[in-house]
């Protein structure tokens, strides 16, 4: 009698163990997601091209001729050298796309 109780307490605790892993998230972060009917925000996509070392003012005119739609501010393209060469390396590259 005694070895049937060993087994079914045995039994039970790895039932218990299985209900209690099967609670967690895949991620492990123990965060519920929105509730249902919420919606998620679009991500942003990622860009496709690495600036990094280069002139903010380069960056800003390379993102602008890269948009969609394209956009250049006529004003800072005339006065800022590094926003017209990033505006006019954005174009070159991302004309072919």
């Amino acid at each position: 009698m005694r070895c049937l109780n060993r087994a079914a307490s045995a039994a039970l605790l790895l039932c218990a163990a299985v209900l209690i892993a099967g609670c967690e998230t895949p991620g492990g972060s123990g965060k519920a997601g929105p509730g249902p009917g919420a919606t998620m925000p679009p991500k942003a996509p990622a860009p496709r091209y690495n600036l990094a070392g280069y002139p903010a003012g380069f960056k800003e005119g390379y993102a602008d001729a890269c948009a969609t739609p394209r956009r250049r501010n006529a004003e800072r393209f005339k006065s800022d050298a590094d926003y017209s060469t990033g505006w006019q390396d954005g174009q070159s590259a991302c004309r072919a796309r």
